[in-house]
């Protein structure tokens, strides 16, 4: 899979350096992925749930952080649309708008 705004992860784990190694691991994954659909993501990442409108949630680091991310399958490429803390994810108003 193709992953725009991997920058995101990098400025995220900056600030929250226990987070690195987590969201390095998924964006690894992720990359080697070739996922054709939701129950695919569910073979690499069993915790991954679809929130609607092409969101998938993401628990990194046994739950927490969270990163949701914009799949398109039809031409394999994950949008990063948030990475930020369980309490952060939890004040998200409308996640099919991210």
């Amino acid at each position: 899979m193709r992953i725009v705004a991997k920058r995101a992860l990098v400025e995220f784990y900056t600030k929250h350096s226990g987070a690195k190694t987590a969201l390095e691991e998924w964006h690894k994954k992720t990359k080697k992925a070739k996922w054709l659909n939701f129950a695919d993501v569910k073979k690499t990442f069993r915790s991954a749930d679809f929130v609607g409108n092409g969101r998938v949630v993401f628990n990194i680091k046994g739950n927490d952080y969270r990163l949701v991310a914009l799949i398109l399958f039809t031409v394999g490429m994950v949008y990063i649309r948030f990475v930020g803390t369980h309490d952060e994810y939890d004040n998200i108003i409308d996640i099919k708008t991210l």
